[in-house]
């Protein structure tokens, strides 16, 4: 499908409340556009819920199911498995959470799905922190970055360890189909959601969604700093097709700290700070594109 043959209807429709340049809002009315209504969604406490389902109001027009913090995955399973049983084979069941429900709270009962390979869509939205409850860090928080549980002062500046590194951690379960995808890549993004709705088997996407409000930066610079993500190696647009892992995009390797600029969140980083970072993100660009080599 390419970008002028998505359908009109809207099953994430206006009305909801994500703030101006949310990168999830925009994730979630595209992909929805691509899923269709033969979809069910379950979601724990996260920003989507917040913003779009809050009782008895719901922005999105399909069976949406609201779980708790750390069992999405466990959840989905359940519906899919129930829905078998009925004889439908056919409906979508797709978890939906932020990196804090999938990357830390929610990841035991993904673990578990992913290993014993339910028919499940896993799609983890990013946006780098526990945004919803107050722009607290989580494992998915990038080196640096300001939140409120990783403050500024005269001791620490922003947080001290790096991105837990996801999509790996969710192709070593062998699983059919992990991908990430980006709102500032649309075509790559509907190819992707395309082909994780045909497959079966668990699947596992993961967004790059930024968060103005978290992120300390411009509205109207959401899918430039996506763009830049790509661009300068933070976040490396690939996908593992049962074990054959393909680079979908080249970084241009962009010096990062055009990408660290637009944000507030790193506005405090020194000059060793942004090196450090730097040669993170060459160094993880590289195994990258080693791994994919290997996997070809």
């Amino acid at each position: 499908m390419k970008l002028k043959e998505m359908p009109d209807e809207e099953l994430f429709t206006r009305g909801h409340t994500a703030c101006a340049g949310c990168g999830a809002a925009v994730a979630v009315r595209n992909l929805m556009k691509i899923l269709g209504k033969d979809t069910v969604a379950v979601t724990p406490a996260c920003c989507l819920l917040v913003f779009s389902a809050t009782y008895p109001l719901s922005a999105l027009k399909i069976p949406y199911h609201h779980v708790a913090f750390e069992n999405t995955a466990a959840c989905a399973t359940g519906m899919k498995r129930a829905l078998k049983a009925r004889g439908n084979d056919h409906t979508t069941v797709m978890g939906i959470a932020g990196d804090g429900g999938t990357a830390d709270i929610g990841f035991q009962a993904l673990s578990g799905a992913a290993e014993r390979n339910e028919d499940i869509l896993y799609v983890m939205y990013d946006n780098e922190a526990y945004m919803n409850t107050g722009i607290q860090r989580s494992g998915s928080t990038p080196f640096g970055a300001w939140t409120t549980t990783t403050p500024v002062g005269k001791v620490k500046a922003g947080k001290s360890n790096f991105k837990k590194d996801m999509p790996q951690i969710m192709m070593a379960h062998n699983v059919p189909y992990v991908a990430t995808a980006s709102i500032g890549h649309i075509q790559d993004f509907i190819t992707k959601f395309e082909k994780a709705k045909k497959i079966k088997g668990f699947r596992y996407i993961q967004v790059f969604t930024p968060c103005p409000t978290g992120w300390r930066h411009d509205t109207s610079k959401t899918i430039e700093i996506c763009k830049l993500a790509v661009d300068t190696g933070m976040w490396t647009l690939y996908e593992s097709e049962n074990g054959k892992v393909t680079i979908n995009r080249k970084p241009k390797m962009t010096p990062v700290q055009e990408y660290l600029k637009l944000q507030g969140r790193f506005r405090h980083m020194t000059e060793a700070d942004i090196k450090k970072l730097q040669d993170w993100v060459t160094k993880k660009w590289q195994a990258d594109e080693k791994y994919a080599q290997s996997r070809a």
